[in-house]
């Protein structure tokens, strides 16, 4: 069985974070006893919809998906110029066949997909569809000047086992023959680049362990050993999330997907910490009233399926004036609803030690990156600072304590065209 111990933990987190066939063998050799759960020849078993992940994950007694424990980004640039013929396109194709055979797409298998960058549909001469929502990514706030994430594709990898996400990487890269017993006959390496690998985890337990060792963690240890995340609280809601099924593109060539915007925001939590009290980081992170009314115990479990906001939307604006402070879900939450009050956004953040920073991968999926920026405008809560006590990053959510430092928009196509699709929804020279 699985040892959770935090030295076991602590150690499968740096290995993933490392990366490399070295961390690896180390790894292996303490891996759980338990095989990794094999993959299938019967592709047309998959999911179409790559990010279908949520029937495959974990989830809690509420019923709210919780994410692998261990994540891996690849930022992949194409080699060469103009569009990948037809002998690379088959190459990833067999590379990400060689993925489906060896592990099952599960928590304890590996979890993945792949996504495409604007500037990679720009090697082309056709456009996207109308369909697709695809802009290059920007600055989404006055006050934020992000590197922005142009690489051509985006592979993310994803598992409770950090032995089997650190495989599945290198045999994507080309440094494993084997990928859990199963022979790798195709990999990336003749046709994409490496640009950047970033790591992450997510899970009670696993901010804890890693916060005495990371900028942006004051100390003490502050975060709490039950909070899945460095901030202190749950997230993730199931009823403040959109389904799989809202946020997929269902017209055009490339019904079936969606798109995927990434952030990389740094975290700078000592006031977190050491000047605000329980009592106002409720306030800020949730709303003023989950304050008042105490309704957030312990790290936020008691919430059950879902925080509650939806019911602090109308009153934002006497919040401010009364309380001095407006919360960071009830701000954004505000645009995060249609008009039949769907969610339109599906979150699947997770945090990072990378580079011994305290940072936030934030993957977010919908139909169009335009729900994105909405949303965050929404969040940015420059409308409230007309409010004497309201600041464009003082007294406005969250805002005092993360700052942006990468974005990056990609479009994550059905599994059936995943291998360098054209534009037009095509993968030429890939048999049916």
């Amino acid at each position: 069985m699985f040892d959770g111990s935090p030295s076991r933990r602590e150690f499968l987190k740096a290995a993933v974070a490392a990366g490399g066939a070295a961390a690896l063998s180390a790894c292996l050799d303490r891996a759980p006893d338990d095989p990794v759960p094999a993959g299938t020849d019967a592709f047309e078993a998959l999911p179409s919809r790559q990010h279908a992940w949520n029937e495959f994950c974990r989830g809690d007694d509420h019923g709210n998906v919780e994410m692998p424990r261990h994540q891996v980004l690849l930022y992949l640039d194409l080699d060469g110029e103009g569009p990948p013929d037809e002998a690379a396109r088959a190459t990833v194709e067999n590379a990400f066949r060689a993925l489906d055979r060896a592990y099952e797409r599960s928590h304890e298998g590996v979890i993945w997909s792949v996504a495409y960058s604007p500037r990679y549909f720009d090697r082309f001469d056709d456009p996207l569809p109308d369909s697709v929502d695809l802009p290059e990514p920007r600055a989404l706030s006055p006050f934020e000047t992000p590197d922005f994430d142009r690489q051509d594709a985006l592979v993310h990898l994803a598992s409770d086992r950090a032995d089997a996400v650190l495989e599945a990487e290198q045999a994507l890269l080309g440094e494993a023959d084997e990928a859990n017993g199963v022979a790798v006959d195709a990999d990336l390496s003749g046709v994409f680049s490496v640009a950047s690998r970033r790591t992450g985890f997510v899970g009670a337990g696993l901010p804890a362990e890693h916060q005495s060792d990371l900028n942006g963690i004051p100390d003490g240890n502050p975060v709490p050993e039950a909070s899945p995340l460095f901030m202190g609280f749950k997230a993730g809601f199931a009823g403040n999330q959109a389904t799989e099924e809202y946020v997929t593109i269902d017209e055009g060539p490339f019904a079936g997907a969606t798109t995927k915007h990434v952030a990389n925001i740094r975290q700078r939590l000592s006031d977190w910490y050491d000047e605000e009290d329980r009592y106002h980081r409720v306030m800020k992170l949730f709303s003023p009233a989950h304050a008042e009314q105490n309704l957030v115990d312990g790290v936020g479990d008691n919430l059950g399926d879902d925080s509650g906001i939806d019911a602090m939307l109308d009153r934002l604006r006497d919040d401010a004036f009364e309380f001095g402070h407006v919360g960071h879900a009830q701000k954004a939450a505000r645009a995060n609803r249609d008009e039949e009050g769907n969610v339109r956004l599906l979150r699947r953040h997770f945090e990072s030690a990378d580079d011994g920073v305290a940072s936030l991968h934030f993957p977010s999926l919908q139909r169009g990156i335009s729900a994105f920026e909405e949303v965050r405008e929404a969040m940015n809560g420059t409308d409230l600072t007309d409010v004497p006590t309201v600041r464009q990053r003082v007294n406005n959510g969250i805002l005092e304590y993360i700052f942006v430092k990468r974005r990056g928009n990609f479009l994550v196509p059905p599994r059936e065209i995943r291998a360098l699709p054209t534009p037009t929804g095509e993968v030429p020279g890939l048999a049916d």
